[in-house]
């Protein structure tokens, strides 16, 4: 952010104001964490804030300091939109276009409220007055990080503040293994331990809180596993009838399409996963090197993301949307190769 912009936050935020954060859809570690630590910190300040997330998320992030305050707004619409309708600034934290939060986009593009985004997806939408994007960071809790430091309050922020930002950079990050982490990431890291982020307590609560019902839906997905060794490219299936033997809840695939990617000579894995309620696949695409998932994404199965982990959907059939996925795969052959 520009000093013109850390300024007019600043003159933005010295009287007390109304305040909605609101994370993506389906919201991740990053997405809870970041909007998490934003929101103690705007209550610190006194101001009015309140988290209004589209809809509810996994288990595994229930534990984070504030959680039990946010309110979903696919179960608490008219205290959500009267929320909405009462703000006078709107933070969006981890996403870059207001079609990411599904049902809401309607009353929160009908708000004359400020908006603020804090986000480091690229192509980002020009719907808010204030943009802190950076698709180079790792995460946008490292971003809420540098934002709260460039307002000049680095030193106040707490131990709660950094358990929830240090979640999702770890979860962002992969455990800290992704390009995006850097020296810089490792340095913020390192503060948030200091400022009383319990580094082995956070890895056990996101990581070693498995279900029996998870781990044999894990072991379903990778006997789906397949393998197109023309392309250095893996696919895994996971099919409504799977869903439902293994008992999933939300949150259960997590982090599964990373197993196609860590095969030896693999540069492209991709997950897809036919969703219960409705008649469409959602599908996760993960690369590495130069291969932009995030291009593919967005060109072929309307989605985005990053570089190297983008999202995307299909509303054709299982069996359609992975034969339009593989005869694609033609046309990327000298790129993933």
């Amino acid at each position: 952010m520009n000093e013109a912009e850390i300024q007019g936050i600043q003159t933005l935020l010295k009287t007390l104001k109304n305040i909605v954060i609101i994370p993506h859809k389906n919201p991740d570690g990053d997405a809870v964490g970041s909007t998490l630590a934003l929101w103690h910190y705007l209550k610190n300040k006194e101001h009015n804030a309140v988290i209004v997330a589209p809809n509810d998320y996994p288990n595994f992030l229930k534990w984070m300091p504030g959680e039990s305050e946010i309110v979903k707004f696919d179960s608490q619409r008219e205290q959500a939109e009267a929320l909405l309708e009462n703000a006078n600034v709107i933070f969006t934290l981890d996403f870059n276009d207001l079609s990411r939060i599904g049902d809401m986009e309607h009353s929160v593009a009908a708000s004359e409220a400020t908006f603020i985004m804090i986000d480091h997806h690229q192509q980002p939408s020009d719907y808010a007055k204030f943009m802190y994007s950076d698709t180079s960071m790792s995460s946008t809790c490292e971003m809420v990080y540098n934002f709260i430091a460039f307002l000049g309050d680095e030193d106040s922020i707490t131990a709660e503040m950094a358990s929830c930002m240090y979640t999702g950079i770890m979860t962002d990050t992969g455990s800290f293994r992704f390009k995006a982490t850097t020296s810089t990431t490792h340095r913020i890291i390192a503060n948030l331990i200091d400022k009383g982020a319990e580094n082995a307590a956070i890895h056990n609560a996101i990581y070693d809180t498995n279900s029996l019902s998870r781990l044999q839906l894990m072991g379903c997905a990778l006997k789906n596993l397949v393998v197109l060794e023309e392309y250095n490219t893996v696919y895994i299936t996971i099919s409504k009838e799977e869903l439902q033997r293994y008992d999933f809840k939300k949150g259960d695939t997590e982090g599964l399409v990373n197993y196609g990617l860590s095969l030896k000579g693999i540069k492209f894995a991709a997950i897809f996963i036919e969703n219960l309620q409705e008649p469409y696949v959602k599908m996760s695409l993960r690369s590495k090197g130069d291969f932009s998932v995030n291009e593919f994404a967005r060109a072929h199965f309307n989605g985005g993301g990053h570089t190297n982990a983008a999202g995307g959907r299909s509303d054709d059939s299982m069996e359609d949307t992975i034969a339009k996925f593989t005869k694609l795969l033609s046309q990327y052959k000298s790129a993933l190769n």
